[in-house]
């Protein structure tokens, strides 16, 4: 890699583009790029409807309930706890959460725009570990920072591009442009 270079591809990081190691690094990165786009818009989906899981129909975001009320209000802990009570329920917090939820969610799983996905799933993972500091099994660790790590190199490897529309995407004029939409 140079100095130059602005983005590290799977290719700089892993045996040959065509060597089995190669394909299944891809495939890997592809399938962890899959299941955290689920992740993300699943929870948007049981938000939105309340399914159950997460929700219940009652507090669900399309019958009147906040997406962000419950768990600012009750769940959260440590140094933050004032700011974030401070915005439960707020018209503008629930709009950002699922937009946000819904948006990296559709992103990662489609394969498009990974690295605005990537960093603004970093930005809420980051800020939901906040959320709850010290996290309950570890001092500082918990699967936030992890997912927001993932989300990093899903980003810096054109995960996108395996399974998903990637490719297609970054042939767009806009995004040849703004290679950061990529």
């Amino acid at each position: 890699m140079t100095a130059t270079t602005d983005r590290v591809t799977v290719e700089n990081t892993a045996p040959a583009h065509g060597t089995t190691g190669g394909r299944a690094v891809r495939y890997i990165l592809a399938g962890l790029r899959l299941a955290l786009g689920w992740i993300f818009l699943w929870a948007f989906v049981d938000k939105m409807f309340g399914l159950g899981m997460a929700t219940e129909s009652k507090n669900a975001w399309i019958n009147g309930g906040s997406p962000t009320k419950g768990f600012l209000t009750f769940g959260v802990t440590g140094p933050f706890t004032d700011v974030y009570t401070g915005i439960a329920g707020a018209a503008w917090a629930d709009w950002l959460f699922m937009v946000g939820l819904a948006g990296i969610g559709v992103a990662l799983l489609l394969g498009i725009g990974v690295r605005v996905a990537a960093v603004t799933g970093g930005l809420l993972l980051v800020l939901m570990w906040t959320a709850v500091l010290p996290p309950e099994n570890n001092p500082f660790m918990d699967d936030h920072l992890i997912y927001a790590a993932v989300l990093a190199v899903l980003a810096l490897v054109d995960a996108g591009d395996t399974w998903g529309l990637g490719r297609v995407w970054a042939k767009l004029p806009v995004v040849q442009r703004l290679p950061w939409l990529r």
